[in-house]
């Protein structure tokens, strides 16, 4: 005879699991949406038909220190929580 307990315990888990996946994809598009107003403020003059090489220049480095930035946050919450065992 199956435990419903065990049933619906793992079906908690999958929501779970799926939930947690679908806020990482949330906040990766908020990220990319993020990123375009930044860059896009900071490089882009005036739109044209095709972008020069200087905006494009500025645009990809705009983007990648933004990535770097982003990335180096994360990784000190993460040193802080192993560090910590978690925030308190």
């Amino acid at each position: 005879m199956t435990d419903l307990s065990d049933f619906s315990a793992g079906k908690d888990s999958e929501l779970q699991d799926f939930l947690l996946v679908e806020k990482q994809k949330a906040q990766f598009h908020a990220q990319i949406h993020e990123f375009n107003d930044f860059c896009w403020d900071k490089c882009v003059d005036k739109p044209g038909s095709k972008l020069d090489s200087r905006t494009e220049t500025c645009l990809t480095n705009c983007v990648e220190r933004f990535i770097d930035v982003s990335l180096l946050i994360t990784n000190r919450f993460a040193q802080m929580l192993e560090k910590g065992g978690g925030m308190h």
